[in-house]
């Protein structure tokens, strides 16, 4: 039965990491993939700086050949990343192992990823994997993969829909807000900034999902 993961990375073990050095408030975010042997996740999202020389925030380490800005809007910057293919990292392992990548986040804390493979045989030799190439990996949640209703479901990941779901029923869509992104990720046990992450990137998907289903025209 496929299986989903959620497991962490302390936040300097990861080559994108450096830029906490620079801006230890901002947020990264690694563009969703399913990875394949010669494929490996070329952009990702810096969140919560208005910094202009945002490839500049990165310091030179051994996983990363380039880094390459490509759009901002408001604090948010797109960028592309060329990785060096010799550097073993959890990347590599994912796509070693053929394990999908669901969704990344990272602070100046410690990074989080969700992953899924086909059944937990697949996980285990994924942290296996790991644990031969000395990554420090700590798993913090594994289940099996949860039948869905709707189209807006599927596309929200579990920990998005947690978030979506403790945000509402705590009050945080109100006016004035009842409770606070610090207050939220209290509770979840992440930080604020990884909370306003799934509260964005959630929105996203159901209002995108929404507003599809509403404007497409019936035949």
């Amino acid at each position: 039965m496929a299986t989903e993961a959620t497991f962490t990375v302390p936040a300097d073990q990861f080559p994108l990491g450096t830029v906490f050095e620079q801006l230890p408030d901002v947020t990264v975010e690694l563009e969703r993939i399913i990875p394949a042997r010669d494929v490996v996740i070329p952009y990702f999202w810096v969140r919560g700086t208005d910094v202009d020389d945002i490839e500049g925030a990165f310091t030179d380490h051994p996983g990363v050949e380039a880094i390459q800005f490509v759009d901002a809007v408001d604090d948010e910057h797109l960028l592309r990343v060329e990785w060096a293919v010799d550097y073993v990292d959890v990347l590599s392992v994912l796509t070693e192992t053929d394990i999908a990548l669901i969704e990344a986040t990272g602070t100046n804390k410690e990074w989080n990823f969700e992953i899924r493979g086909d059944d937990r045989n697949d996980i285990a030799a994924f942290q296996s994997r790991c644990r031969e190439l000395d990554i420090p990996i700590r798993l913090t949640e594994l289940h099996a993969l949860q039948p869905v209703e709707t189209g807006t479901e599927a596309a929200l990941t579990d920990t998005q829909q947690e978030a979506l779901v403790l945000a509402y029923e705590r009050g945080y869509y109100e006016s004035p807000r009842e409770v606070t992104l610090q207050e939220l990720g209290d509770e979840l046990d992440i930080s604020p900034q990884a909370v306003a992450s799934r509260l964005r990137r959630g929105t996203n998907q159901v209002l995108g999902n929404t507003l599809l289903d509403v404007t497409t025209p019936s035949r």
